[in-house]
Protein backbone atom coordinates (compact mmCIF):
# COMPACT_ATOMS: atom_id res chain seq x y z
CA UNK A 1 0.00 0.00 0.00
CA UNK A 2 1.42 3.36 -1.05
CA UNK A 3 1.84 6.02 1.65
CA UNK A 4 -0.45 9.02 1.31
CA UNK A 5 1.01 11.79 -0.82
CA UNK A 6 1.82 15.09 0.82
CA UNK A 7 3.02 18.47 -0.28
CA UNK A 8 6.11 20.33 0.91
CA UNK A 9 4.59 23.72 0.12
CA UNK A 10 4.50 26.03 3.13
CA UNK A 11 1.89 28.78 3.29
CA UNK A 12 3.84 31.40 5.23
CA UNK A 13 0.87 33.78 5.51
CA UNK A 14 -1.25 31.04 7.09
CA UNK A 15 1.66 30.14 9.38
CA UNK A 16 1.84 33.73 10.61
CA UNK A 17 -1.88 33.67 11.38
CA UNK A 18 -1.51 30.47 13.39
CA UNK A 19 1.48 31.86 15.26
CA UNK A 20 -0.47 34.88 16.50
CA UNK A 21 -3.42 32.74 17.53
CA UNK A 22 -5.65 32.54 14.44
CA UNK A 23 -6.47 29.50 12.34
CA UNK A 24 -6.50 29.57 8.54
CA UNK A 25 -9.06 32.23 7.61
CA UNK A 26 -10.95 29.74 5.45
CA UNK A 27 -11.66 27.54 8.47
CA UNK A 28 -12.57 30.28 10.92
CA UNK A 29 -16.21 30.08 12.06
CA UNK A 30 -18.09 33.31 11.44
CA UNK A 31 -19.14 34.59 14.85
CA UNK A 32 -20.20 37.94 16.20
CA UNK A 33 -17.77 40.28 17.90
CA UNK A 34 -17.57 43.85 19.13
CA UNK A 35 -16.19 46.70 17.05
CA UNK A 36 -13.20 47.18 19.36
CA UNK A 37 -12.32 43.47 19.36
CA UNK A 38 -12.63 43.22 15.60
CA UNK A 39 -10.42 46.26 15.02
CA UNK A 40 -7.77 44.75 17.27
CA UNK A 41 -7.92 41.38 15.51
CA UNK A 42 -7.83 42.98 12.05
CA UNK A 43 -4.79 44.98 13.09
CA UNK A 44 -2.96 41.72 13.74
CA UNK A 45 -4.28 39.60 10.88
CA UNK A 46 -3.92 42.06 8.03
CA UNK A 47 -0.23 42.57 8.73
CA UNK A 48 0.55 38.89 8.04
CA UNK A 49 0.59 39.24 4.24
CA UNK A 50 1.73 41.52 1.43
CA UNK A 51 -0.64 39.93 -1.08
CA UNK A 52 -3.47 42.35 -1.84
CA UNK A 53 -6.03 39.69 -2.70
CA UNK A 54 -5.32 37.80 0.52
CA UNK A 55 -5.49 40.97 2.62
CA UNK A 56 -8.84 41.94 1.14
CA UNK A 57 -10.13 38.38 1.50
CA UNK A 58 -9.28 38.38 5.21
CA UNK A 59 -10.81 41.82 5.64
CA UNK A 60 -14.00 40.84 3.80
CA UNK A 61 -14.50 37.71 5.87
CA UNK A 62 -13.76 39.30 9.22
CA UNK A 63 -15.93 42.37 8.67
CA UNK A 64 -18.91 40.07 8.16
CA UNK A 65 -18.64 39.07 11.81
CA UNK A 66 -19.96 42.56 12.59
CA UNK A 67 -21.71 43.82 9.44
CA UNK A 68 -23.35 41.28 7.06
CA UNK A 69 -22.05 41.68 3.47
CA UNK A 70 -22.60 39.96 0.13
CA UNK A 71 -19.64 41.34 -1.79
CA UNK A 72 -16.56 43.50 -1.67
CA UNK A 73 -14.85 45.04 -4.70
CA UNK A 74 -11.58 46.93 -4.97
CA UNK A 75 -9.95 48.77 -7.83
CA UNK A 76 -6.84 50.83 -8.36
CA UNK A 77 -6.40 51.91 -11.97
CA UNK A 78 -2.77 53.00 -11.62
CA UNK A 79 -1.87 49.50 -10.43
CA UNK A 80 -4.19 47.87 -12.99
CA UNK A 81 -6.00 46.17 -10.09
CA UNK A 82 -9.64 45.08 -9.99
CA UNK A 83 -10.78 42.48 -7.45
CA UNK A 84 -14.30 41.14 -6.86
CA UNK A 85 -15.14 39.03 -3.80
CA UNK A 86 -18.58 37.52 -3.15
CA UNK A 87 -21.72 38.04 -5.22
CA UNK A 88 -22.81 41.44 -6.47
CA UNK A 89 -25.88 42.97 -4.82
CA UNK A 90 -27.97 46.10 -5.46
CA UNK A 91 -27.10 48.20 -2.38
CA UNK A 92 -23.60 49.55 -1.96
CA UNK A 93 -21.35 51.76 0.15
CA UNK A 94 -18.28 53.05 -1.71
CA UNK A 95 -15.14 54.63 -0.28
CA UNK A 96 -12.13 56.35 -1.78
CA UNK A 97 -9.17 55.21 0.31
CA UNK A 98 -6.21 57.48 1.01
CA UNK A 99 -3.57 58.01 3.66
CA UNK A 100 -1.81 61.35 4.16
CA UNK A 101 -2.80 62.35 0.64
CA UNK A 102 -1.64 59.07 -0.95
CA UNK A 103 -4.37 57.44 -3.03
CA UNK A 104 -4.90 53.77 -2.12
CA UNK A 105 -7.82 52.78 -4.35
CA UNK A 106 -11.60 52.51 -4.36
CA UNK A 107 -13.38 49.97 -2.14
CA UNK A 108 -17.09 49.11 -2.33
CA UNK A 109 -19.21 47.01 0.04
CA UNK A 110 -22.37 45.43 -1.41
CA UNK A 111 -25.37 43.58 -0.05
CA UNK A 112 -29.07 42.91 -0.69
CA UNK A 113 -30.34 45.13 2.15
CA UNK A 114 -29.68 48.82 2.62
CA UNK A 115 -26.97 49.85 5.08
CA UNK A 116 -28.12 51.80 8.10
CA UNK A 117 -26.16 54.66 9.66
CA UNK A 118 -24.72 52.54 12.48
CA UNK A 119 -23.44 49.93 10.03
CA UNK A 120 -21.83 52.59 7.85
CA UNK A 121 -20.10 54.05 10.89
CA UNK A 122 -18.80 50.58 11.82
CA UNK A 123 -17.50 49.96 8.28
CA UNK A 124 -15.73 53.31 8.25
CA UNK A 125 -14.12 52.55 11.58
CA UNK A 126 -12.92 49.14 10.37
CA UNK A 127 -11.48 50.65 7.19
CA UNK A 128 -8.86 52.35 9.34
CA UNK A 129 -7.40 48.88 10.05
CA UNK A 130 -7.01 48.27 6.32
CA UNK A 131 -5.08 51.39 5.30
CA UNK A 132 -1.54 50.51 6.45
CA UNK A 133 -1.59 46.86 5.29
CA UNK A 134 -3.06 47.93 1.94
CA UNK A 135 -0.47 50.67 1.49
CA UNK A 136 2.36 48.21 2.24
CA UNK A 137 0.92 45.67 -0.19
CA UNK A 138 0.67 48.29 -2.96
CA UNK A 139 4.29 49.34 -2.36
CA UNK A 140 5.36 45.69 -2.52
CA UNK A 141 3.41 45.19 -5.75
CA UNK A 142 5.07 48.27 -7.25
CA UNK A 143 8.49 46.91 -6.35
CA UNK A 144 7.71 43.56 -7.97
CA UNK A 145 6.42 45.21 -11.13
CA UNK A 146 9.46 47.49 -11.30
CA UNK A 147 11.72 44.46 -11.21
CA UNK A 148 9.94 43.10 -14.29
CA UNK A 149 9.91 46.28 -16.39
CA UNK A 150 12.44 48.09 -18.53
CA UNK A 151 12.74 51.56 -16.95
CA UNK A 152 13.46 53.40 -20.22
CA UNK A 153 10.67 52.09 -22.43
CA UNK A 154 8.16 50.96 -19.76
CA UNK A 155 7.87 47.59 -21.46
CA UNK A 156 8.51 44.19 -19.88
CA UNK A 157 12.14 43.14 -19.45
CA UNK A 158 13.83 39.83 -20.26
CA UNK A 159 12.94 38.30 -16.89
CA UNK A 160 9.26 39.06 -17.42
CA UNK A 161 9.45 37.88 -21.04
CA UNK A 162 10.79 34.46 -20.05
CA UNK A 163 8.02 34.00 -17.49
CA UNK A 164 5.19 35.18 -19.72
CA UNK A 165 6.33 33.34 -22.86
CA UNK A 166 6.43 29.96 -21.13
CA UNK A 167 3.03 30.60 -19.56
CA UNK A 168 1.51 31.59 -22.91
CA UNK A 169 2.94 28.53 -24.64
CA UNK A 170 1.43 26.30 -21.93
CA UNK A 171 -1.96 28.03 -22.24
CA UNK A 172 -1.93 27.76 -26.04
CA UNK A 173 -1.22 24.03 -25.85
CA UNK A 174 -3.82 23.39 -23.19
CA UNK A 175 -6.57 25.31 -24.98
CA UNK A 176 -5.48 24.36 -28.52
CA UNK A 177 -5.21 28.04 -29.45
CA UNK A 178 -2.72 29.74 -31.78
CA UNK A 179 0.16 31.80 -30.44
CA UNK A 180 2.44 34.07 -32.44
CA UNK A 181 5.57 36.11 -31.75
CA UNK A 182 6.85 39.26 -33.44
CA UNK A 183 10.54 39.96 -32.97
CA UNK A 184 11.48 43.44 -34.20
CA UNK A 185 14.55 45.62 -34.45
CA UNK A 186 14.93 49.37 -35.05
CA UNK A 187 16.78 49.72 -38.36
CA UNK A 188 20.24 51.35 -38.33
CA UNK A 189 19.88 52.25 -34.67
CA UNK A 190 23.65 52.42 -34.19
CA UNK A 191 23.79 55.16 -36.81
CA UNK A 192 21.07 57.07 -34.96
CA UNK A 193 23.13 56.93 -31.77
CA UNK A 194 26.41 57.78 -33.56
CA UNK A 195 25.00 60.67 -35.59
CA UNK A 196 22.54 62.18 -33.14
CA UNK A 197 23.70 61.07 -29.68
CA UNK A 198 22.54 58.48 -27.18
CA UNK A 199 20.05 60.83 -25.55
CA UNK A 200 18.21 61.16 -28.86
CA UNK A 201 18.53 57.39 -29.35
CA UNK A 202 16.78 56.88 -26.01
CA UNK A 203 13.94 59.15 -27.16
CA UNK A 204 13.58 57.07 -30.31
CA UNK A 205 13.41 53.88 -28.24
CA UNK A 206 10.69 55.36 -26.04
CA UNK A 207 8.74 56.65 -29.04
CA UNK A 208 8.88 53.28 -30.81
CA UNK A 209 7.81 51.43 -27.64
CA UNK A 210 4.88 53.80 -27.13
CA UNK A 211 3.85 53.39 -30.77
CA UNK A 212 3.92 49.60 -30.50
CA UNK A 213 1.78 49.60 -27.35
CA UNK A 214 -0.66 52.02 -28.91
CA UNK A 215 -1.29 49.70 -31.86
CA UNK A 216 -1.87 46.50 -29.88
CA UNK A 217 -4.69 44.92 -27.88
CA UNK A 218 -4.63 45.02 -24.09
CA UNK A 219 -3.89 41.28 -24.03
CA UNK A 220 -0.82 41.63 -26.26
CA UNK A 221 2.47 42.06 -24.42
CA UNK A 222 5.59 44.04 -25.41
CA UNK A 223 9.05 43.31 -24.03
CA UNK A 224 12.42 44.92 -24.59
CA UNK A 225 14.50 41.98 -25.73
CA UNK A 226 17.82 43.75 -26.25
CA UNK A 227 19.29 47.17 -26.97
CA UNK A 228 16.97 48.10 -29.84
CA UNK A 229 15.06 44.83 -30.11
CA UNK A 230 11.53 44.19 -28.90
CA UNK A 231 9.44 41.04 -28.62
CA UNK A 232 5.65 41.04 -28.90
CA UNK A 233 3.61 38.06 -27.70
CA UNK A 234 0.30 37.77 -29.57
CA UNK A 235 -1.97 35.37 -27.72
CA UNK A 236 -4.76 33.58 -29.63
CA UNK A 237 -3.31 34.97 -32.88
CA UNK A 238 -2.83 32.92 -36.04
CA UNK A 239 0.03 33.28 -38.51
CA UNK A 240 -2.11 35.32 -40.92
CA UNK A 241 -3.43 37.65 -38.20
CA UNK A 242 0.08 38.14 -36.80
CA UNK A 243 1.32 39.15 -40.26
CA UNK A 244 -1.37 41.85 -40.41
CA UNK A 245 -0.37 43.10 -36.96
CA UNK A 246 3.28 43.18 -37.98
CA UNK A 247 2.58 45.25 -41.08
CA UNK A 248 0.39 47.64 -39.06
CA UNK A 249 3.24 48.15 -36.60
CA UNK A 250 5.76 48.69 -39.38
CA UNK A 251 3.67 51.43 -41.00
CA UNK A 252 2.91 53.05 -37.63
CA UNK A 253 6.64 53.39 -36.86
CA UNK A 254 7.29 54.84 -40.34
CA UNK A 255 4.79 57.58 -39.55
CA UNK A 256 6.63 58.59 -36.36
CA UNK A 257 7.73 62.24 -36.28
CA UNK A 258 11.24 62.10 -34.81
CA UNK A 259 12.97 65.48 -34.88
CA UNK A 260 16.50 66.33 -33.78
CA UNK A 261 17.12 70.09 -33.60
CA UNK A 262 14.27 70.53 -36.07
CA UNK A 263 15.64 67.96 -38.50
CA UNK A 264 13.36 64.97 -39.23
CA UNK A 265 14.97 61.58 -38.66
CA UNK A 266 13.49 58.59 -40.47
CA UNK A 267 12.84 55.57 -38.25
CA UNK A 268 11.83 52.12 -39.46
CA UNK A 269 11.70 48.60 -38.08
CA UNK A 270 12.31 45.10 -39.36
CA UNK A 271 10.20 42.23 -38.04
CA UNK A 272 10.33 38.46 -37.84
CA UNK A 273 7.16 36.48 -37.12
CA UNK A 274 6.77 32.91 -35.89
CA UNK A 275 3.66 30.94 -34.90
CA UNK A 276 3.74 28.07 -32.41
CA UNK A 277 3.94 24.63 -33.98
CA UNK A 278 2.44 21.48 -32.40
CA UNK A 279 4.72 20.29 -29.61
CA UNK A 280 7.14 23.18 -30.07
CA UNK A 281 9.02 24.58 -27.07
CA UNK A 282 9.13 28.25 -26.14
CA UNK A 283 12.85 28.28 -26.89
CA UNK A 284 12.29 26.97 -30.41
CA UNK A 285 9.48 29.45 -31.07
CA UNK A 286 11.66 32.34 -29.93
CA UNK A 287 14.58 31.09 -32.01
CA UNK A 288 12.45 30.91 -35.17
CA UNK A 289 11.15 34.46 -34.64
CA UNK A 290 14.73 35.69 -34.18
CA UNK A 291 15.88 33.87 -37.34
CA UNK A 292 12.98 35.39 -39.30
CA UNK A 293 14.03 38.86 -38.09
CA UNK A 294 17.61 38.18 -39.24
CA UNK A 295 16.33 37.35 -42.73
CA UNK A 296 14.23 40.56 -42.83
CA UNK A 297 17.33 42.62 -41.99
CA UNK A 298 19.51 40.74 -44.46
CA UNK A 299 17.00 41.31 -47.26
CA UNK A 300 16.99 45.08 -46.90
CA UNK A 301 15.26 46.02 -43.60
CA UNK A 302 11.95 47.86 -43.15
CA UNK A 303 10.05 44.65 -43.85
CA UNK A 304 8.31 41.71 -42.22
CA UNK A 305 9.54 38.15 -42.71
CA UNK A 306 7.49 35.10 -41.76
CA UNK A 307 9.24 32.05 -40.27
CA UNK A 308 8.78 28.84 -42.25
Amino acid sequence: MLPPSRTNTVDFDAAKLQRIGFADARSLPVKSTSLAELRQQLGLQLQTSLDIERILGLFFREVQRLVPLDALSFQHSAHDLRLELGERAPHSAAYRLSHEGEYLGELTFRRRQRFDEEELAQLESLLASLLFPLRNALLYRSALLSALRDPLTDTGNRIAMDQVLQREVDVARRNLQPLSLLMLDIDHFKQINDNHGHAFGDEVLKAVAQTLKGQLRNVDMVFRYGGEEFLIILSSTSREAAALVGERLRFAVLELQCLNAGTPIEVSISLGCATLLPGESSESLLRRADSALYVAKREGRNRLNMAG
